[in-house]
């Protein structure tokens, strides 16, 4: 690697290895935090939330400021291109860089200051928006623009993009709430940028830039609110005070890197309300927009009917508030001194929006509802209503709000024109556009660029901006001449080399830009073609598909389990690591699909460190609003790594449980009675490659299928059959339900079984016991042994499958099983009409009681008002079946219930493996075992997962109670 002046021959590989070798050491010298060269590093930080991927040299990751600075200057006076970044949500590439990446967000990330009288705060760059939020809100305060990522975007991040998000019709963009940026620009220079000409003076020659240009900067900059491409040079001006920090903001680390920033902060509103409005359609609905603005409102949103159509059958109806008719939405927030006062200017706007069709939510669980649809706008939009994948690229375009519905009618011929698709949404009260539009990516970019420079010239003609709040990055950077003149373009230039003369800074963005369709990430994937193992049927066939899901948005980052906005992701929120992240992982998977940076396919040891801490927990399955589901990926590597070669011990074990179980059951005593031994536990646990820290689960001294044959059949004889067919099945009168026992709750945990037996005849119902076993292999797709998980789910579908395709319910008890025949069951066995009739018929037990298909006549949920307890929700639960039956089950019932978010850290193998201990715990320690602790005395622990149960029973000594048994023990 050589200084970007030097002349002469191009460096040899053998030179950059050189010279990388020799950065990395200056860098390790001088920086105390971690400075990285390894694939895996590079991989993770190779892109971003764009379609964009280049692989940095190095990546650090700094202690604090001192440490940054100290990085900065070494990659300086090493003639080395640097990029700064936060959380690496960038939609335009402007995240990624070819030289030295340094991330900000895992410890540069402190709140300094709140200075509540003046409302202003001080911040390091890599300080989480959301972070900055919960410390202003005790002082009344908030930082006022608001993206959709701001549980996990960083103040630097937003500074360097000029973030919005909804509030900026409000509050202005986040260059309107910059008070004062400490920076270092491409000339080693440090000082402080501010109002009133602060800092301007530090760059010889640009005040005099902008003497020279007034007529330019006046006529061609700062024309509409969100005119955010290219460098805001208007701010320079003398009528605007000559703010060197609003014009920084946006620069996308072209010019500086920041430091600090100091910004304003502005009272809460009270009482918010949310009025949805329907139209037609989404231009129908930009047609209204001026009318809205004129009643200052803190928020309008648009939101596309289809967008909302993808969650409500990705994530269930439950998850959709009940909306006005229309194909499109306008989403008004207003405010007011008080409820009353909030209310009577949603009708106002009501009034005034030209549409009968409406619904006004105050402050609660459904506005919180559509607020979460909007938010994960960027995820959902990742396909189309077709299911084809969408890209951004054309995703943040911007146009004075008057002319927002002529613009999309427009856009829309125009994709028409090119026979593409996608759904509309964004900041429709700037005339803020987000589109993620499904164009050809998988061979090459030709379309996309063909389709953005049209893009382009549609938008300036209406007086427009290619970017109104995620910067131009690579994705637009070359399109500026279609929006400035050339003059403007030469101020471009001339500002960059006052600022940064060696092009150091963040290079191929903004100025001398990369072309549009260099550097595309998907077009360098080959395709991994199904196989044997997972049919990756919703992704055509294709693995490399399932895994470009992931378009970088970055939820996985966010703390969603304080927040109680799901489960994901457990590993990260225990390290705070890139690459213990959904994003991450996803990020190393594709670049083994790349094959140039990650070169060993599917045994690369970058893929399995990636995914050694992935718990496969299924949250992001169900959290990604891309709907990426790395356990499934992590299977998938895991068959093909090891297809017919010998695997780790733990495989064996662990991934065999329900084989030795079944021996384990003829003995329980002999075998409880050994593991009382350590020596012998100890002896035990690492010839399976488990953790000799953890404690085996004791083995039932009868398991539930002993207990039946014994006894049960003869208890029960007159509201329990065991059948093998429908047809062997005695009419009683009343429902008719199976009752599949899974291998853990056969011999670990028979207590639960029973009780459901107890709970299900009490409520009326015909229950069935199927004559065979039928194990589902969960053990098997975990540890990737997909063979093996067949035979087992073959074994199943011959078993429950004739009671599925007559219509009886299955009831299945342990969450992680019941979830493997609703989810995993279907993609094993696409083609076989018994996997979807199971998957279909399969029920838990609060779904089946509570159900209007299933639920029993004449029964009530016993009084449970004497219950008050902290509630686990299984992850695979959360992820597949959801929460909200038996949530609702347990209050109709009269308990008190505090729900958890997160996973509890065994999560099934992963646990008790060795190597995985401490994160194991560190994940329980994020929510379950702080809300045990805090516990009255008399609360319970309610969890239907064996592991959750066996996690607190191992680290806290205590017992946990499944529904079924709390049900029973209050049945009359």
């Amino acid at each position: 690697m050589v200084d970007a002046q030097q002349s002469g021959p191009g460096p040899t590989p053998r030179d950059d290895i050189n010279a990388r070798t020799e950065l990395v050491y200056a860098l390790r010298k001088a920086v105390r935090g971690e400075v990285s060269d390894t694939s895996i590093r590079r991989a993770e930080y190779s892109t971003d939330a764009s379609n964009y991927r280049v692989v940095p040299q190095v990546v650090v990751i700094p202690k604090d400021t001192d440490d940054a600075r100290a990085a900065i200057e070494t990659t300086q006076q090493h003639g080395v291109p640097l990029t700064t970044r936060g959380a690496g949500t960038s939609c335009a590439g402007n995240s990624i860089g070819p030289g030295v990446v340094i991330d900000f967000s895992r410890h540069v990330n402190k709140v300094l200051d709140i200075d509540p009288e003046q409302r202003i705060a001080r911040v390091e760059p890599g300080t989480i928006m959301g972070t900055l939020q919960q410390a202003a809100k005790p002082h009344g305060l908030r930082f006022g623009p608001d993206p959709s990522t701001q549980n996990r975007a960083t103040l630097g991040g937003m500074i360097g993009n000029n973030a919005c998000g909804p509030h900026a019709v409000a509050y202005g963009r986040t260059s309107d709430n910059v008070v004062s940026l400490d920076v270092i620009d491409g000339r080693g220079q440090s000082y402080t940028a501010g109002t009133n000409g602060q800092g301007i003076d530090r760059i010889p020659g640009l005040g005099e830039l902008v003497t020279a240009n007034l007529a330019t900067l006046r006529t061609e900059f700062g024309r509409f609110g969100r005119q955010v491409s290219g460098y805001s040079l208007e701010h320079l001006l003398p009528e605007n005070d000559r703010n060197l920090a609003k014009m920084l903001a946006g620069t996308e680390g072209t010019l500086v890197s920041i430091l600090e920033a100091t910004v304003r902060l502005v009272p809460i509103a009270d009482a918010p309300t949310l009025v949805v409005l329907g139209y037609p359609d989404m231009a129908t609905a930009a047609d209204a927009v001026p009318g809205f603005l004129k009643h200052r409102p803190l928020a309008v949103e648009g939101l596309d009917a289809r967008l909302v159509e993808v969650v409500r059958r990705a994530k269930g109806a439950n998850n959709v508030p009940d909306l006005p008719p229309g194909g499109g939405w306008m989403m008004v927030e207003v405010g007011g001194s008080t409820a009353e006062e909030a209310m009577d200017n949603a009708r106002v706007i009501a009034r005034d929006s030209g549409t009968t069709a409406y619904t006004i939510y105050p402050a609660g669980p459904e506005a919180t509802k559509m607020w979460q649809i909007r938010a994960d706008g960027a995820g959902l939009a990742g396909r189309t209503a077709s299911g084809a994948q969408a890209w951004p690229g054309w995703e943040d375009s911007a146009v004075p709000p008057e002319r927002l519905g002529d613009y999309l009618r427009d856009l829309d011929d125009l994709m028409q024109d090119y026979n593409v698709d996608g759904m509309p949404y964004g900041h429709f009260g700037d005339g803020c556009v987000h589109l993620r539009i499904d164009l050809p990516l998988n061979d090459d970019g030709n379309t996309l660029k063909r389709f953005m420079t049209d893009a382009a010239h549609l938008v300036a003609q209406y007086g427009g901006s290619l970017s109104g709040e995620h910067g131009d990055g690579r994705a637009r950077s070359q399109l500026l001449s279609v929006m400035y003149s050339p003059a403007s373009i030469g101020l471009f230039r001339t500002v960059k080399g006052l600022f940064d003369p060696k092009g150091m800074m963040n290079p191929g963005v903004l100025v001398d830009p990369d072309p549009i369709d260099a550097h595309l990430r998907r077009p360098a994937a080959a395709p991994l073609p199904a196989t044997s193992g997972f049919s990756f049927m919703h992704d055509d066939g294709d693995m490399t598909k399932a895994i470009h899901r992931c378009v970088g948005v970055g939820k996985c980052r966010a703390d969603n389990m304080s927040t109680h906005a799901g489960f994901m992701c457990p590993s990260y929120q225990a390290t705070k690591d890139e690459k213990d992240s959904t994003r991450g992982r996803a990020r190393v998977l594709q670049e083994m699909a790349n094959g140039s940076l990650v070169t060993g396919g599917w045994r690369s040891p970058e893929v399995h460190e990636a995914l050694d801490l992935c718990l496969s927990c299924k949250a992001c399955s169900s959290d990604c609003p891309a709907g990426v589901d790395m356990a499934q990926f992590k299977s998938e590597v895991l068959y093909r790594s090891y297809k017919g070669r010998l695997r780790p011990r733990s495989h064996y074990i662990l991934g065999w449980l329900p084989r030795w179980l079944r021996l384990i059951k003829r003995i329980p005593s002999i075998a409880n009675f050994m593991l009382k031994f350590r020596p012998i536990a100890r002896l035990a646990a690492v010839t399976g490659g488990m953790d000799t820290r953890r404690s085996f689960p004791q083995f039932a001294n009868q398991s539930f299928s002993a207990w039946w044959k014994k006894e049960g059949h003869t208890q029960l004889a007159g509201s329990v059959t065991q059948a093998s067919a429908p047809t062997t099945v005695a009419e009683r009168g009343g429902p008719t339900v199976v009752l599949w026992t899974d291998s853990f709750s056969d011999a670990l945990a028979p207590a639960v079984p029973k009780a459901a037996l107890k709970v299900l005849t009490a409520a009326g119902y015909n229950v069935i016991i199927p004559e065979d076993d039928a194990c589902c292999g969960l053990t098997w797709i975990t540890t990737g042994q997909l063979d093996g998980a067949k035979r087992q789910l073959s074994n199943l579908l011959s078993v429950l499958g004739p009671f599925a395709v007559n219509g009886i319910p299955i009831v299945g008890l342990e969450p992680s099983c019941t979830a493997v025949l609703r989810s995993d069951l279907v993609d094993l066995f696409p083609d076989d009409p018994r996997a979807h009739a199971v998957s279909t018929a399969t029920h838990t037990l609060a779904e089946l009681l509570t159900s209007e298909d299933t639920k029993p006549e004449n029964w009530n949920i016993p009084d449970l008002s004497d219950v008050t307890a902290v509630v686990q929700p299984h992850c695979h639960q959360h992820s597949v079946m959801g929460f909200t039956a038996d949530e609702n089950l347990l209050k109709q019932g009269g308990a008190t219930v505090r729900t958890m978010s997160g996973c509890c850290g065994l999560a099934g193998n992963f646990g008790m493996e060795k190597g995985h201990y401490e994160v194991s715990v560190a994940v329980a320690e994020n929510m379950l075992l702080p809300a045990l602790r805090e516990a009255s005395e008399g609360d319970i622990f309610m969890t239907d997962g064996f592991s959750c149960r066996t996690q607190v029973q191992d680290l806290m000594d205590i017992n946990g109670r499944s529904l079924s048994e709390v049900l029973a023990d209050h049945l009359n």
